[in-house]
């Protein structure tokens, strides 16, 4: 099942984020069998302020491990997190229905 992970930042929460990158990107390449897209939500600035992930995985408990064992939301970068189950309707061009 298809979960949207949406996190957005603590405020000032730039220098930890940017720390802690490289430990996220290896936890994302992990599972990336179970992702199906990642990648920064960004401020007005350009610069990150949260995260989006779309993630293929058995159910809401699963996905909400898996946001909790984010380095991430280990480091506190996170304000807030939003778990939300996700059904496509259009995808590559076309409608998937």
């Amino acid at each position: 099942m298809l979960f949207a992970i949406i996190c957005t930042d603590k405020p000032g929460a730039l220098d930890t984020r940017l720390a802690t990158r490289a430990q996220h990107l290896a936890y994302l390449s992990a599972y990336q069998d179970r992702i199906v897209q990642a990648g920064p939500l960004l401020n007005l600035d350009g610069r990150p302020g949260g995260s989006l992930l779309l993630v293929d995985v058995a159910d809401r408990a699963a996905a909400e491990g898996f946001a909790a064992s984010d380095p991430y939301a280990r480091a506190d970068v996170f304000e807030s997190v939003v778990i939300r189950a996700y059904r496509p309707v259009f995808r590559d061009g076309a409608l998937v229905e």
